[in-house]
C-alpha cells in the first residue's frame, strides 16, 4: 500500500520526512507550535507531518517548515552539524534568480556572536539589560576602555 507506479512508496517517504523533521526541530530546541509560527502554518500541520499522516500535505506547507527548519539550524555550529546535514543547508546554494528567496543569507560571520544573539533573545526584559552591561564591561576591559567613561547605570537598570 502506498506504492504508486513510479515505484516509490509515498507513505514511507513521508514517515521518514516526518522522523526526520522532528528530529531537526528537536535539534533546534522547537516546540511544534514555535515552528509552526516560524513557518507560517498551524501547528496540526506540522504535527501530521511529523507522524507521516501528511501524505497530501501542500508543497507551499513543506517548502515553509524546510525554511524555518534550515534558519534555525544554520544557528548551530556547522562543524557540529553531520556532513549529511551540511550537505542538506546548501542544497539551495546553486539556485538563481528568482527561487534565491528560498535562500537564508548568512549575516554573521561569527558564531559566537550567533550565541550571544541567541542567549539575548531567550532573556526577559531585565536580564537583557544585565546581560548588554555585562558584555559591555567585558569588550571596555578587554579593549583598555577605562569603565569610567560609560554612564552609570540607572537604579531602574539594577536588579
Amino acid at each position: 500500500m502506498g506504492v504508486m507506479s513510479s515505484g516509490i512508496d509515498w507513505a514511507s517517504w513521508m514517515s521518514g520526512l516526518g522522523r526526520n523533521v522532528r528530529r531537526a526541530r528537536e535539534l533546534s530546541g522547537l516546540t511544534q507550535q514555535q515552528l509552526a509560527e516560524r513557518a507560517g502554518v498551524s501547528q496540526g500541520a506540522v504535527s501530521r507531518l511529523e507522524t507521516g499522516r501528511g501524505l497530501a500535505t501542500p508543497l507551499l506547507v513543506v517548502l515553509g517548515v524546510a525554511v524555518a527548519l534550515q534558519r534555525e539550524l544554520r544557528q548551530i555550529a556547522p562543524e557540529l552539524l553531520s556532513d549529511e546535514m551540511r550537505a542538506l543547508l546548501r542544497l539551495d546554494a546553486g539556485l538563481d534568480g528568482e527561487a534565491t528567496g528560498f535562500r537564508d543569507i548568512t549575516f554573521l560571520a561569527d558564531e559566537g556572536l550567533g550565541e550571544l544573539i541567541r542567549r539575548y533573545r531567550a532573556l526577559a526584559e531585565p536580564e537583557r539589560r544585565r546581560l548588554v552591561r555585562v558584555v559591555t564591561a567585558t569588550a571596555d576591559a578587554l579593549d583598555g576602555t577605562p569603565v569610567a567613561q560609560h554612564d552609570p547605570p540607572s537604579a531602574r537598570d539594577v536588579g
